[in-house]
């Protein structure tokens, strides 16, 4: 007897999340909404809404009101809603903030009084549940998943590539001379990984 791959067989320990890890009451009040709104319509909008609300904090990242203002910028996102299961923060760098009408679940108090300042409005899911059931006329927007922290993690090796920490960020007090610069990381000093 083999495994039934098809089956999904060999999935061990990482299946799709049902619900949030979290214990946050109005999460799991949203989860209760677009639960019911991704099984009574046949929207794909809210079953992909759900299925976000139950990831992890590191797989729901902040975007900026820039980048936000960017994706909207389009000439077919002009009269569109931005929805981002995650939360919104200012850009000190973008200095005119065009009128945005943005859905998060969480936004930062520079980024709220930003967006509200240059006429725009500011919307939880159960607003926009009640406005866009279906999410017509609704842009989903991601911010970006690469931060800091993975410039320190080894990929994966194998047998074609054994060099697990080659080009890892060490983990140092400082970028001198006298740290971890010796054996290991010069050519002239044994080898350099």
């Amino acid at each position: 007897m083999g495994i039934d791959l098809v089956a999904g067989g060999r999935r061990v320990g990482h299946k799709a999340r049902t619900a949030p890890k979290s214990d946050n009451v109005y999460l799991k009040l949203l989860v209760k909404l677009y639960s019911f709104l991704s099984r009574r319509t046949d929207s794909s909008f809210c079953k992909v809404v759900l299925k976000r609300l139950f990831m992890s904090k590191i797989n729901k990242p902040p975007i900026s009101v820039s980048k936000v203002a960017r994706y909207m910028a389009h000439e077919s996102n002009a009269s569109k809603t931005a929805v981002i299961v995650g939360a919104v923060t200012d850009d000190i760098r973008l200095t005119e903030l065009p009128a945005l009408k943005v859905c998060a679940l969480r936004f930062t108090a520079g980024a709220r009084a930003r967006i509200e300042k240059a006429g725009g409005k500011c919307m939880t899911f159960d607003q926009l549940a009640l406005e866009a059931p279906t999410g017509s006329g609704t842009v989903l927007l991601r911010g970006s998943k690469k931060r800091e922290a993975q410039k320190h993690f080894g990929h994966r090796s194998t047998v074609k590539s054994p060099h697990t920490h080659d080009h890892v960020k060490p983990f140092v007090r400082a970028k001198g001379r006298k740290f971890e610069k010796a054996r290991g990381r010069r050519r002239t000093n044994g080898f350099k990984i």
